[in-house]
């Protein structure tokens, strides 16, 4: 017999296999795939059931992307829609801060009370524990450190935000300060990756140099973040005023520590802030240059989570710290 026959044959032989293949499977055996194309009726559409409308518990977040959302969840928490940010990323301008000389010792048994860290890739890599599974927002600029004129600054590989696992990526933004743009057009590659990658852009707020360091101030520092993309904005509480900085920024705000006070003063601060519209807190020196940094940061978590005044707050340090 030629080959050409001999292979034609061959070939009718493995389609007629083939198809008693199928008639088995699924004929004789009735796949899932089927059987679950067959069971389906009516009630099980659910018709005449509205679809529900979900609505993001952060403010001004509704038409972001499901990553943001997933990530903003893991910053800020679901059931009170704030967040305790432990900040740690002092280093990048001021080298080794006090109470930040060894970070081993100082940070990381603060870990495990913060909702979520703020920190340099640097930090982050030589010792923040992995197993610690704690959102990170990353210090995504760098630049001039206190020895020259802050804010020169430029940004990150997004690449090497991506291997770090980042929640959310922050930015330094001067404005009113000689680097006004150049730190603004960082915010907007920022967004622009943030945006590509399902990534937080977190705008921090410097205080510039030619303006005064007002609720009107903060509040264009935080809204010119928000319009330019950022996801979220950290700046300072304002004595005065300061809801207004909250309802001029249509993106959730979160209040820096800055400079160390005494416990009962910074505690207050978290409340005043939290009381007037702040979405969470991001403190630093207020937590592990305190006296009894673990006491500190608990009694700081029952403000922002459990609605504790000034004086609770005072009171839940000291009975931690004895």
């Amino acid at each position: 017999m030629p080959i050409r026959a001999q292979l034609r044959g061959l070939v009718c032989l493995l389609r007629l296999q083939r198809q008693c293949e199928f008639n088995y499977y699924y004929k004789e055996k009735k796949m899932a795939d089927l059987d679950g194309i067959i069971a389906n009726k009516d009630k099980d559409y659910g018709i005449g059931i509205p679809v529900q409308k979900q609505s993001f518990f952060l403010k001004g977040l509704d038409h972001c992307d499901w990553g943001i959302k997933d990530r903003m969840s893991r910053i800020f928490n679901p059931e009170t829609g704030r967040t305790v940010m432990l900040a740690f990323d002092h280093g990048y301008i001021m080298g080794p801060t006090s109470g930040l000389e060894r970070l081993d010792l100082s940070i990381v048994p603060l870990i495990e009370y913060a909702d979520s860290l703020m920190c340099t890739r640097g930090a982050l890599r030589s010792v923040v524990p992995p197993v610690c599974n704690k959102p990170v927002c990353l210090r995504y600029s760098a630049g001039t450190s206190v020895l020259t004129e802050l804010n020169n600054e430029c940004i990150l590989d997004i690449k090497d935000a991506i291997r770090l696992n980042a929640s959310a990526l922050a930015v330094m933004v001067s404005i009113g300060d000689t680097y006004e743009a150049k730190t603004i057009e960082n915010l907007v590659r920022t967004a622009d990756y943030g945006y590509t990658y399902g990534i937080p852009t977190m705008g921090v707020t410097a205080v510039g140099k030619q303006m005064t360091r007002d609720a009107r101030y903060f509040a264009t520092a935080a809204r010119i973040c928000a319009e330019n993309g950022a996801t979220f904005v950290k700046t300072y509480y304002t004595e005065q005023d300061f809801a207004k900085v909250i309802n001029a920024c249509p993106v959730p705000i979160v209040i820096a520590g800055g400079k160390k006070l005494p416990e009962k003063e910074a505690l207050d601060l978290c409340y005043r802030a939290i009381n007037e519209g702040a979405a969470g807190v991001d403190m630093g020196r207020n937590v592990f240059q305190s006296e009894k940094p673990v006491a500190m940061i608990r009694a700081v978590r029952g403000v922002v989570h459990e609605g504790l005044t000034t004086e609770q707050a005072f009171e839940m340090f000291n009975d931690l710290a004895d």
